[in-house]
């Protein structure tokens, strides 16, 4: 497949380029700063600013598909990065007449039956609160991809942890019972896995150790 990824130079972001690459897809990496991603053979690196989407556009030229695993560091003050990221990633698709989008989000704002009672009543509160203002962009952002009209898949890992590839979970429409944690290399492999599923459109899909 000929791939778009965004985020490139975050953890995941990284490792959804590396194992594209070695599965033999074709990867354009859209950054902000090149020098923060490591070259990877086969990668096309293109500096451009994610907030525009004429600016964006060149890099989703006969793409297949388009990955967003746009975050944001800072946990103190409101921000619009991922949700004002994916509405001028979503124009820029319309644009280039690419449909399959996938984003990465996070189980830890939505609490439902399949979390246990400390999870439930204790350990999200808290999360929730440390962590309103992000959770917050990115609820916004889960609404902007279900309204836009494309094949898109949202993806909500656990915390996320480095470290080599293992078994991992993954549960259609809600939580994983004890999915605390999420390896950035599982979460990549189920990001790709995910792009020719059809099954996967149009669903938030949990995926955790």
């Amino acid at each position: 497949m000929k791939l778009t990824v965004f985020g490139a130079t975050g953890g995941t972001g990284r490792e959804v380029v590396r194992q594209a690459s070695a599965a033999g897809h074709e990867v354009t990496a859209v950054v902000r700063d090149p020098a923060r991603l490591a070259a990877v053979p086969g990668v096309a690196v293109v500096r451009a600013d994610v907030m525009d989407p004429a600016g964006i556009a060149s890099a989703l030229a006969g793409a297949d598909a388009v990955v967003s695993a746009l975050g944001n560091r800072e946990i103190r003050r409101p921000t619009t990065v991922c949700s004002a990221g994916v509405s001028s990633i979503i124009a820029a698709m319309k644009g280039a007449g690419v449909r399959r989008l996938a984003v990465v989000s996070a189980s830890g704002m939505v609490t439902d039956d399949a979390d246990d009672l400390l999870t439930r009543y204790v350990a999200k509160p808290i999360l929730q609160r440390i962590l309103a203002h992000n959770f917050a962009d990115l609820k916004r952002m889960e609404q902007i991809v279900r309204e836009s009209g494309l094949d898109w898949t949202i993806v909500r890992p656990s915390r996320l942890l480095d470290g080599p590839q293992g078994e991992y979970r993954v549960q259609i429409g809600r939580n994983l019972r004890g999915g605390r944690a999420t390896r950035r290399a599982d979460l990549a492999d189920y990001i790709l896995r995910s792009l020719d599923d059809a099954t996967s459109f149009h669903e938030a899909i949990s995926v955790a150790k």
